[in-house]
């Protein structure tokens, strides 16, 4: 079988890693611009399904994973902040509130079959001064993660509770979710790891 993850994110290499079965990395080009009234989790689904079908002409022989994050904070999709004053603007309006990540994943075959899902996870937020932000943006530089935060870093501190089925969606690739498209493919992770 060949693989092939729909991602130039080092995050999602290393989660797909885990399951070590072999896997090429492609970065697709697509516009990412929310539909007029498109929710979330349409919006991570779509997106998902256009970065792996933007690469099977290129890759006709491979499984392409595609996969998409973003977080809905007050009901409004928030993105990569990209620069340090959207970040800490995006942590202070997290601060204290629950907030929903939200990652749409699809696994396209090689025929062109797509099986997907929206995988939700939940952040309960820390009260969060303005100083704590911004020494936080300082050490991490979180400008390039959905919500502002590293989970895998020190984003944790941020943090009173985590809600939901796999922790890995926060770094963007839930692997349970991609197990369980890989089985309803009829691919068995286990037989395909090396």
């Amino acid at each position: 079988m060949k693989l092939l993850l729909a991602s130039s994110s080092r995050y999602r290499k290393e989660l797909l890693q885990r399951l070590r079965i072999p896997f090429d990395c492609a970065s697709p080009d697509i516009d990412e611009t929310p539909l007029t009234g498109e929710d979330a989790s349409a919006y991570v689904v779509r997106l998902a399904k256009q970065k792996a079908a933007e690469l099977a002409s290129r890759w006709p022989e491979h499984w392409i994973i595609g996969s998409d994050q973003t977080c809905v904070l007050n009901g409004r999709i928030c993105g990569k902040p990209g620069t340090a004053e959207k970040a800490q603007a995006q942590l202070l309006q997290a601060s204290g509130q629950r907030v929903t990540f939200l990652t749409g994943l699809c696994l396209r075959s090689p025929t062109g079959e797509e099986f997907s899902l929206c995988e939700p996870f939940h952040v309960q937020f820390r009260e969060l001064s303005p100083e704590l932000v911004e020494r936080y943006i300082a050490l991490e530089q979180p400008l390039d993660c959905a919500g502002s935060f590293k989970v895998e870093g020190l984003g944790i501190t941020l943090f009173s509770a985590l809600e939901g089925r796999d922790s890995n969606s926060l770094i963007g690739l839930p692997m349970i979710g991609l197990t369980d498209l890989m089985l309803q493919a009829g691919l068995q992770p286990l037989q395909l790891a090396e």
